[in-house]
């Protein structure tokens, strides 16, 4: 049974995400007005791609923007991070391009995907033929092309206005970096001067009866006003980091019942004891690097976030997910008196194997994420866990849990790091 009614949605820009019923996101996209966009979904009833979309969606959660350029760049990022099944478009690689002025001597502007030069960033923007139309006209106005050849009166481009001289002996350095700057002025926000005088450019050209330059020119305006808006929205995804926290949460309704729960974990894993609190662990990283941890713990099956925790993998400079979790967990339990009934790690037989001795006389168990196999000291081969069950429910929810906290810790660093290069 779908829980998704678009009336409840507010008339806002954001971003909507359908889920499955195992809380699986399938579809992210973006919107004007939340309610208006998911409300055209139940209104389509010919195409094919939207109906099964629907019949597998379960759940719907959104995040509200502030702008609507900023519910297209955080759709961007998700899609990139989760890649869910029914998008099709920015599925894969970096969704984003940068604006760059580099280091180099001399400067140079470039559009670039990802921030590891050192220089001078401006973005992110979502479509690469808007930001190359900008810089264009960037090289162009402030004559920023350098080339290589060297040539002692100038190249051709050089005497027709296009090439900044740097082929010449007597290239005039500090003019070419004092035009890089006016280039960076131009592409700070809240730059109307600016474009008051490209608009004044405009109506001169139409004056002089010069269309094509005028039409030029106003091409460039309207890619630069999305430049602008874009620059002004200042936009960083933490911002909705509590947001999109939430929205990440399982929607499965767990047992009313928590001291059954808890005898029925103790009947599958033979515990001595019925299992009232339990922790899962999880391993975050990009391309092997800014590797953190997280775990997050569940009290008769519900969240408790007083004992969430996050951690930054101290011991590692590489990706190496198992002793990654052996410090983690190790650093959790310093104070003994702290340790659950259950411990939950997020992976397969190898990631259980990594830190099941850590605590002797504790339970651990693993769960693997496709078959959805749970590991424990009675089941070292995987037992298949039935979602239906409160088990399962539970297990995942907190597995689920577990991982979402890790990425959103995972990207909140990568952002830093980023913003401090």
């Amino acid at each position: 049974m779908h829980i998704i009614n678009p009336d409840t949605l507010p008339s806002l820009p954001g971003v909507y995400l359908f889920k499955d019923a195992n809380n699986a996101i399938i579809y992210i996209g973006k919107a004007k007005s939340l309610k208006a966009r998911v409300k055209s979904y139940f209104q389509n009833k010919t195409d094919w791609k939207v109906q099964s979309l629907l019949e597998e969606a379960a759940v719907l959660d959104h995040i509200i923007t502030h702008t609507e350029v900023e519910a297209m760049l955080l759709e961007a990022e998700l899609i990139g991070i989760h890649k869910p099944k029914f998008n099709v478009l920015l599925k894969s690689g970096q969704p984003f391009v940068y604006i760059l002025f580099t280091k180099d001597e001399p400067a140079a502007i470039e559009i670039v995907r990802n921030k590891r030069k050192k220089g001078t960033y401006f973005g992110p923007f979502l479509h690469k033929n808007q930001a190359r139309s900008v810089v264009r006209f960037l090289v162009e106005t402030f004559k920023l092309k350098l080339c290589n050849k060297k040539i002692a009166n100038g190249c051709l481009d050089y005497h027709i206005g296009l090439c900044a001289g740097s082929c010449m002996d007597a290239f005039d350095l500090q003019e070419y970096l004092f035009r890089i700057e006016l280039a960076k002025n131009a592409l700070r926000r809240n730059q109307p001067a600016f474009l008051k005088g490209l608009d004044t450019r405009i109506k001169e050209h139409v004056r002089l009866l010069e269309f094509e330059k005028a039409k030029m020119l106003h091409t460039y305006l309207l890619h630069f006003d999305t430049i602008f808006r874009t620059i002004a929205a200042k936009y960083d995804s933490h911002k909705y980091a509590d947001a999109l926290f939430k929205a990440m949460q399982p929607k499965q309704e767990l047992s009313s019942d928590e001291q059954q729960l808890a005898y029925d974990l103790q009947e599958l894993l033979q515990a001595e004891f019925p299992i009232y609190t339990i922790d899962c662990f999880d391993i975050s990283h990009f391309q092997s690097t800014y590797i953190v941890g997280s775990s997050v713990r569940f009290t008769n099956g519900i969240p408790d976030k007083n004992n969430f925790r996050r951690f930054k993998i101290r011991s590692l400079m590489q990706q190496d997910d198992y002793a990654a979790l052996r410090e983690i967990v190790a650093r959790r339990y310093r104070d003994p008196d702290d340790i659950p009934d259950l411990i939950l790690i997020d992976g397969g037989k190898g990631q259980l194997n990594a830190v099941k001795d850590l605590l002797p006389g504790h339970l651990f168990v693993s769960l693997a994420k496709k078959e959805e196999l749970l590991f424990t000291p009675l089941h070292p081969q995987g037992i298949p866990l039935d979602v239906k069950t409160n088990i399962g429910k539970t297990l995942i929810a907190l597995r689920d849990y577990a991982h979402h906290f890790a990425v959103s810790y995972h990207t909140l660093r990568r952002h830093k790091q980023l913003k401090a290069a």
